[in-house]
């Protein structure tokens, strides 16, 4: 059998780290791919000093590895989406195969790339793009293909995770955990991707169409970042019994798809409740199986080279009849499973309250909350601080949709005894 060999494109931390690991690891991996798998050309702009390119061509332009005949898998690690959009579209019309560390340019421009990559009868595989080392792709792509998905719920972005684990662990205020997440290097200095949600925005896009059989939608993720959270806030959960962490969601309802990315309560008995640090966890729903969960590290060198490399290998294996799964799981895409805008979706909430201390304040909001059809099922209700003039209240509301939510926050933040705007986060228990 041919060997294959395999062009890398960016020798950074991803790239850099698949390097290493294919080249350690190369008879092991030509046991599993039947034939030998080999790196012949590099593409870099600088020489990384962790790899030992003495045996392999060097380029300082990317492209000539896409054009070098004697190449048959792209690896693409540049990262962003202008270049690398371009790479990969070159790289398929060249008739190569193509692994993609990218989960942006997946998110946003899937569609189009998987579209060529078909016409062309080659193969893109990511599955290195969502949750690091975790072979989350495979698992709901193949290992689950008998279930029906009914949802999903992810940590996966590690800086956030960070951030709430030490905010909850060590009761330290947020902007003094993001300075330390820098200092570590699990944050940019530009940490807005991570504390916003547009990262793990882009892996729930990709996670949602693997699982439901729809096409790439980033667009229609409804996002929300963690940089609003308080130690108040994390203390008063853990209070009621349940950890904040950043959650990526996707729900299948009658209603349509639910997609969304926010700080969320979990209840602190569950497995993912309990995942901190800078790893990550995927648990997910299926109507045969139940729920699963998938546990590991969602970044760094090697275990993100981990999930390349198996991508690698399962090209390798069919390198003469590419295609054997689809790239987003299904033959055919469901286009008529709408996505559910911000105000459809339907969850508990959290409320953080700041009213003036006055009497009856509490049957005010109460009252409020039950012209909007909201129930609610736990309240914490502090004494105010001699000096005080406003007292917190917290309560936990049950399952409503999030337009009588809004409603019923407008009118709260009306009254004349609640000067400060009303904290909101969303509750899920993920028991089903």
């Amino acid at each position: 059998m041919k060997q294959v060999n395999v062009g890398i494109c960016g020798l950074g931390t991803v790239g850099a780290g698949t390097f290493n690991v294919l080249q350690r690891n190369l008879d092991e991996i030509a046991r599993r791919a039947g034939r030998s798998v080999q790196i012949t050309h590099v593409g870099a702009r600088r020489d990384n000093p962790s790899c030992d390119l003495a045996q392999v061509e060097v380029s300082r332009d990317i492209f000539d590895v896409v054009n070098d005949p004697d190449v048959h898998i792209i690896v693409e690690t540049i990262g962003g989406t202008t270049v690398a959009k371009d790479l990969v579209l070159m790289a398929i019309a060249n008739g190569k195969d193509v692994v993609t560390a990218n989960k942006a340019l997946i998110a946003i421009y899937g569609n189009e790339i998987f579209a060529a990559a078909e016409a062309k009868g080659v193969v893109v595989a990511y599955e290195a793009a969502v949750a690091g080392g975790i072979p989350i792709i495979k698992a709901i792509r193949e290992g689950l293909v008998a279930n029906q998905i009914e949802s999903l719920a992810g940590i996966i972005n590690g800086t956030g995770n960070f951030i709430l684990s030490e905010m909850s662990e060590k009761g330290r205020a947020f902007e003094d955990v993001l300075q330390e997440a820098q200092a570590l290097g699990y944050a940019e200095a530009d940490p807005t991707f991570d504390v916003e949600g547009i990262d793990a925005a882009h892996k729930l896009a990709i996670l949602a169409a693997n699982a439901f059989g729809v096409s790439l939608q980033f667009d229609k993720v409804y996002t929300e970042g963690i940089t609003k959270i308080t130690r108040e806030d994390v203390q008063f959960a853990d209070e009621l019994g349940y950890k904040i962490k950043h959650l990526g969601i996707a729900r299948r309802t009658e209603e349509g798809l639910e997609m969304r990315v926010h700080p969320t309560l979990i209840p602190s008995k569950r497995l993912i409740a309990n995942v901190d640090g800078v790893l990550n966890a995927v648990l997910v729903f299926g109507d045969a199986v139940g729920p699963t969960m998938y546990y590991g590290a969602g970044a760094g060198a090697e275990a993100t080279a981990s999930a390349v490399i198996a991508d690698i290998v399962d090209i390798a294996r069919d390198i003469d009849s590419p295609g054997l799964v689809p790239h987003l799981g299904f033959s055919s895409v469901t286009k008529d499973l709408p996505v559910l805008a911000p105000d459809e979706f339907t969850t508990s909430y959290y409320l953080h309250i700041s009213v003036k201390d006055e009497v009856g304040q509490m049957a005010k909001i109460a009252e409020t909350l039950s012209l909007h059809g909201i129930n609610m099922e736990a309240i914490i209700q502090k004494e105010a601080p001699d000096d005080a003039e406003l007292v917190p209240l917290v309560l936990l509301t049950q399952p409503v949709k999030e337009r009588q939510m809004n409603s019923a926050i407008s009118a709260i933040e009306a009254l004349s005894s609640v000067p400060a705007k009303v904290v909101r986060i969303r509750v899920e228990r993920l028991d089903s």
